[in-house]
């Protein structure tokens, strides 16, 4: 009987652990649920964002209709060295002032006074800020893509050598390595946000953080590469180890229908994939770290 009663006992214990670890499962997501909407809200009641987005579409917009729209291939070559370009300093416009702006103005310490950590806030942060700026950064992709169809000009001769079929799937993929490419720079941001001590701070550190990202490393690339550091049979690899070289490599590899075969070599593939995701790990980890600390920010 004794044994019966230990027996139950023990269930119930368990039953009791599992009820509570599934309640702090639930409120830690509601918590970030909360977090990810207050973001999301003040995104959208900042018209710098807006502002921020049409001058994003129009620079966007007006490169490759300007010169005619030749199918979703050649509306990807047009578009990748803008977007490569231009994506990071959005998403640096989106994430700068993220962490940062609430510890100004003391609604960090608010939210400290509530049970959620540090990790959650910057999760939470992150995924509403990163709801606009997708919106901001793929609306103008995806209206192009759709007009393929309506004010596509003939295929080119380079598409006839090469064979290639003129697919959506290419310019699927290129929206989608895109959509990476600024998640990744905007976990760069935020731990430029979460480091920074003022807004003249914040500016400077952004600036010199997105000019890194977009050719700093990959001009000490080049400098290896002239100084011998890094040799022909590593260069692959070393292209990946930067945001915009990882971005561009995917592109070339996946994005392109095999039509650029020739002109400087592309960043592997996999040392692509590997760089967006520890440039990404790199910058929430960093944001989670800066956010807050037990003697404040």
């Amino acid at each position: 009987m004794s044994e019966d009663s230990a027996a139950d006992a023990t269930a119930e214990t368990d039953a009791d652990e599992r009820a509570a670890s599934d309640r702090a499962i639930g409120d830690r997501l509601r918590s970030l649920r909360a977090v990810a909407q207050r973001a999301f809200d003040t995104v959208v009641r900042t018209r710098a964002y807006l502002a921020l987005a049409l001058v994003y579409g129009l620079a966007v917009g007006a490169l490759p209709l300007a010169g005619g729209v030749g199918g979703y291939l050649p509306l990807v070559l047009d578009l990748s060295t803008p977007v490569e370009v231009l994506v990071p300093l959005v998403a640096f416009g989106f994430g700068t002032w993220s962490v940062l702006a609430d510890a100004a103005s003391g609604e960090l310490d608010a939210i400290r006074t509530f049970p959620v950590d540090r990790s959650t806030y910057v999760l939470g942060t992150f995924l509403g800020r990163a709801v606009g700026l997708l919106v901001a950064v793929l609306a103008p992709l995806v209206a192009l893509g759709v007009s393929v169809p309506f004010v596509r000009e003939p295929s080119t001769a380079v598409f006839v050598s090469h064979a290639t079929v003129d697919s959506p799937t290419f310019f699927a993929r290129f929206v989608a390595l895109t959509a990476a490419y600024a998640l990744v720079s905007l976990a760069l941001a935020m731990a430029v946000s979460s480091l920074a001590r003022s807004r003249r701070a914040a500016v400077a550190a952004a600036a010199v953080v997105a000019l890194a990202a977009v050719v700093g490393v990959d001009a000490l690339v080049v400098l290896g590469l002239a100084q011998g550091v890094v040799g022909p049979d590593t260069l692959a690899v070393a292209l990946g180890l930067s945001p915009t070289g990882a971005f561009r490599g995917l592109v070339l590899s996946t994005a392109t229908g095999g039509i650029v075969s020739t002109g400087p070599p592309a960043a592997n593939v996999a040392a692509s994939a590997v760089g967006l995701l520890g440039w990404f790990a790199v910058g929430l980890t960093v944001a989670a770290l800066g956010a807050w600390s037990p003697g404040g920010r």
